[in-house]
């Protein structure tokens, strides 16, 4: 036997008696497998919705004035309080009335003058009527008499003409409110001189009701107009359509308006329609230069489903949410998700009513992996349901093509 194997012998019988204590060992006892984890689940919400963008609108009165005088003269008397509400006709401004009063007593004069003439003048041409049928006066001289009398009339006319002009001069010294509204602060003190059509005194404007002007994209545009080339909706122009207005303050919609004025054409600047809806405003809430947030339906009525919106996830920048099939096992949903609405999201694509949502304990699940759906807490989902029925039907969506056969909407673009 070689030397070698001898000096090895102990390393081998060690080796080998590791090798049968090891397959001595006991396995070890394997546990029961891991709980599936619980989520609360819940179907979709089924309500009826209307399409509409929104836009930012800015508000404008109904009338403006930028009071000026129509003569000139000294100003004597402000009868107003700066940035108060006025009534139609309430006088404003006093301009010193003593130049016209003389000048509309010397139009009178004038008048009286003229008016005697005229009868002097038609009295002889009476006379030498009656003389040139009898033949006793001239040709020449009955003709004299007949342009006298006319060119009195003349001169009669042209001096009350003046007279009316001397009138209205004088009553124009008393600048009124042309409607009822609210003035500004007063731009002129009295004793300044004021000159006609030049000197801005004041700005009144109207408050009940006001406009809010809004632009709508040039994409909305074309596409609501091939809608109504298609005979699925009808224009504004000949239909009223009813808007929604927000406040600065405000989170909800709390003023209505209707649309009475679509522009012929796009600014070329913007690239966007502009439109006009007219607000009652009787509790004077709404100020010209305000700027609110404008809701405009486009579409027809159309059933549509609505999720939590905590039951939504992102991926980069794709909406997606777990539904949990027959099997309780959890499948990943890609959805083309609408705008929120009072914690409510609409879904346009990617989900059934039937569907079982994840709606609460995203973080614990992942595709394909089996869970214990939960019904979701009574307490939570009549909230949820509570929210989208006071909601209902304004719930604001992308703008998809109207399904045939539906009632006909109207179309503010137009």
């Amino acid at each position: 036997m070689p030397l070698w194997v001898f000096r090895q012998a102990p390393f081998i019988g060690l080796t080998l008696l590791g090798i049968s204590l090891s397959g001595c060992k006991p396995k070890p006892v394997v546990g029961p497998p891991p709980k599936p984890p619980e989520v609360f689940v819940s179907t979709p919400l089924v309500r009826t919705v209307t399409d509409f963008e929104e836009y930012t609108g800015r508000m404008a009165p109904v009338k403006i004035v930028d009071l000026r005088a129509r003569v000139s003269g000294y100003l004597e008397e402000v009868q107003f309080t700066d940035g108060a509400d006025v009534a139609a006709n309430a006088p404003l401004f006093r301009i010193d009335a003593r130049p016209f009063v003389a000048a509309l007593a010397e139009a009178e004069a004038n008048v009286l003058q003229a008016e005697a003439r005229l009868e002097r003048a038609s009295r002889q041409e009476e006379r030498l009527t009656v003389l040139a049928e009898k033949k006793i006066t001239t040709t020449e001289d009955f003709e004299q008499s007949k342009f006298d009398r006319l060119e009195a009339d003349g001169v009669l006319k042209g001096m009350l003409a003046a007279r009316d002009i001397a009138k209205l001069n004088l009553e124009f010294t008393e600048i009124k409110a042309p409607f009822a509204g609210r003035i500004s602060r007063r731009l002129v003190d009295p004793g300044n001189l004021v000159m006609a059509d030049t000197t801005p005194l004041a700005t009144i404007v109207s408050l009940d009701p006001v406009y809010a002007y809004f632009d709508v994209d040039e994409r909305t545009v074309l596409q609501v107009r091939r809608l109504i080339a298609e005979g699925k909706m009808t224009s504004a122009r000949d239909q009223a359509i009813e808007v929604e207005l927000a406040l600065a303050d405000e989170a909800d919609y709390s003023l209505t308006g209707r649309v009475n004025f679509v522009d012929n054409q796009i600014s070329a600047t913007t690239g966007t329609l502009r439109l006009r809806a007219e607000v009652e405003n009787p509790r004077k809430l709404l100020a010209p230069g305000m700027f609110v947030r404008v809701k405009v339906p486009i579409g027809v009525p159309r059933q549509a489903v609505l999720v939590p919106e905590e039951a939504l996830g992102s991926d980069q920048g794709q909406r997606f949410v777990y539904v949990v099939d027959a099997d309780n096992k959890v499948e990943y949903r890609r959805i083309k998700a609408g705008r929120l609405n009072e914690g409510m999201r609409v879904v346009n694509d990617g989900l059934a009513s039937h569907d079982r949502v994840v709606v609460n304990g995203l973080q614990r699940v992942r595709p394909g992996i089996t869970v214990t759906p939960q019904a979701q807490p009574e307490e939570k989902k009549e909230a949820v349901e509570q929210a989208a029925a006071e909601s209902a039907p304004s719930v604001l969506v992308e703008t998809p093509t109207p399904q045939v056969g539906r009632a006909t909407p109207t179309d503010p673009t137009r």
